[in-house]
């Protein structure tokens, strides 16, 4: 026969029950999805994919690991929301006249690149999660608003499917891309050497130019052009 519940718990059965207890930190605040996304998106901006495990994100946290299962499934899932989290977009700040389609365009892939480059590990999960209702409202309205200006649902997929692969190849080329002003500058003195077997790219000073944003925002414009109706 089952022992009886009374209001004092058994010497054996406490332990258990204090394991599954949240190890909260005096005056934290309580445990939930919202802080445990949050402190996960902080942990992955300081130390990448591989630094997030869930024993680490607890001790950030204060808490047992075993608390964290209580708001998510598992760290496939934290993965997921925290992805997610960084890929919100409120939209254009209010302005008196409505921008055309293009410019809601460049604000809108220009917010999703930099919101990727404020978190560089975002680009290298994104293709390889479920995407989430933020990353999904992001594509319904650029969708959307190609509809809108007149680009053709047979070509739609296309358009969506370009502007995606030219946001995620210039983001993850901009944080890949890290040399210094001297390694630039000795990169395109050896080109110079060389000039003869690279002559255009030479003339243009190619690895001397660093300018990201306008390069992404005139690439951005020739593909707009092709995509504008006719």
């Amino acid at each position: 026969m089952a022992a009886k519940r009374t209001g004092a718990r058994s010497k054996r059965s406490q332990p258990t029950s204090e394991w599954l207890q949240p190890m909260q930190a005096r005056g934290e605040p309580p445990l939930s999805r919202e802080r445990i996304v949050a402190t996960a998106v902080e942990l992955l901006d300081a130390q990448g994919v591989d630094g997030l495990t869930m024993r680490r994100l607890a001790d950030r946290l204060s808490s047992g690991v075993m608390s964290l299962y209580w708001h998510v499934d598992n760290k496939e899932d934290v993965f997921d929301l925290a992805l997610d989290s960084v890929l919100e977009y409120r939209g254009p700040p209010q302005m008196g006249e409505a921008q055309d389609w293009r410019g809601e365009v460049v604000y809108m892939l220009e917010d999703w690149r930099a919101s990727m480059l404020r978190h560089p590990w975002s680009a290298s999960l994104l293709p390889r999660r479920a995407l989430g209702p933020n990353m999904l409202s992001r594509l319904e309205l650029l969708s959307n608003t190609l509809s809108g200006a007149g680009v053709a649902d047979a070509d739609l997929n296309v358009a969506i499917w370009s502007l995606w692969n030219y946001v995620m190849g210039a983001t993850i080329t901009r944080a890949s891309f890290d040399l210094s002003d001297d390694d630039r500058v000795a990169a395109q003195q050896r080109l110079t050497r060389l000039s003869e077997r690279y002559p255009t790219i030479e003339r243009s000073r190619l690895l001397l130019d660093n300018d990201w944003d306008g390069a992404f925002r005139k690439g951005l414009g020739f593909l707009l052009d092709g995509l504008a109706p006719g």
